[in-house]
């Protein structure tokens, strides 16, 4: 009899089970938007090569590979010491001739007569993970390298910070601790880099 009058109701186990859920919620949803912040932070601040191939053939796929290497070497003389990536762009825009260029004599030393396009664009990335860092979803200003019917499978890295680059040294990083560190320690993230590239789909960000 003591036990039954001092035991919580049912309504009172209800609405504390709802107030944690709630409390829960609230604070996921923080934590997640401090995450979506900083990576909103680190595509601000980031400079991407995308080289995209012919097609998914082994001869294209090869051309790919020795156009980026032409491209990494010119733009490790192009790039380094920049102050921000406002001046990374400006560097990118007024080295476009150089890198076409680039591309151009490792396509024909190659013996293929493809077209490449090389410009500087805005577009959609998923969630990529490199050996020593992964960068969140989302739209980022790019290097875009296109040869011929640019059908073929992508490559993409970094110029702004030269994560790509050899002159780095690996001393290449992002501005502030907090987007050094999301991009160094991808795997805790895993489940916010899924749900925050999930975010980007359904709000039509990804288009």
């Amino acid at each position: 009899m003591f036990l039954k009058k001092f035991a919580p109701s049912r309504r009172a186990v209800l609405e504390a089970s709802v107030g944690l859920g709630l409390l829960l919620a609230v604070l996921l949803t923080c934590r997640f938007s401090s995450f979506a912040a900083v990576a909103a932070s680190v595509r601000a601040n980031t400079l991407r090569l995308h080289v995209q191939a012919n097609s998914n053939g082994p001869d294209d796929q090869l051309l790919k590979f020795r156009v980026r290497d032409a491209v990494l070497e010119t733009a490790g003389r192009l790039f380094g010491g920049e102050a921000d990536k406002a001046a990374a762009l400006e560097v990118a825009r007024a080295s476009l001739p150089q890198i076409q260029m680039a591309a151009e004599k490792a396509v024909a030393e190659a013996g293929s007569r493809l077209p490449v396009r090389v410009y500087i664009t805005n577009m959609y990335f998923d969630t990529t993970g490199y050996a020593d860092f992964t960068l969140p979803a989302g739209r980022y200003d790019a290097v875009r390298v296109e040869l011929g019917a640019h059908a073929g499978k992508n490559w993409f890295c970094v110029l702004y910070p030269g994560l790509c680059l050899p002159a780095a040294g690996g001393e290449a990083a992002y501005p502030t601790p907090a987007e050094q560190q999301l991009i160094k320690e991808g795997s805790p993230y895993e489940i916010r880099f899924a749900a925050l590239e999930w975010w980007e789909r359904v709000s039509g960000r990804a288009e």
